[in-house]
């Protein structure tokens, strides 16, 4: 499982009506939370927290915790 499909299954949420609000499809909804390889787009991400009346900010601070600038 991906960090938005845990995000997700930890606020539970419903894929279905992030679909039907945001015009993702669920089975790309699917793929992004279950696929570690599947990329998040921009727009995506900004969709999916609109849906889920979370700030954008908070959900990509979320999901990307692990990435660090080089020193």
């Amino acid at each position: 499982m991906t960090q938005l499909g845990l995000y997700l299954a930890k606020k539970s949420v419903n894929k279905a009506e992030i679909s039907r609000k945001t015009g993702i499809s669920k089975s790309r909804l699917s793929e992004l939370s279950m696929n570690p390889s599947t990329k998040l787009r921009a727009d995506e991400l900004y969709l999916i927290a609109l849906a889920i009346d979370v700030d954008p900010t908070e959900l990509l601070n979320h999901l990307f915790t692990d990435l660090k600038l080089k020193e």
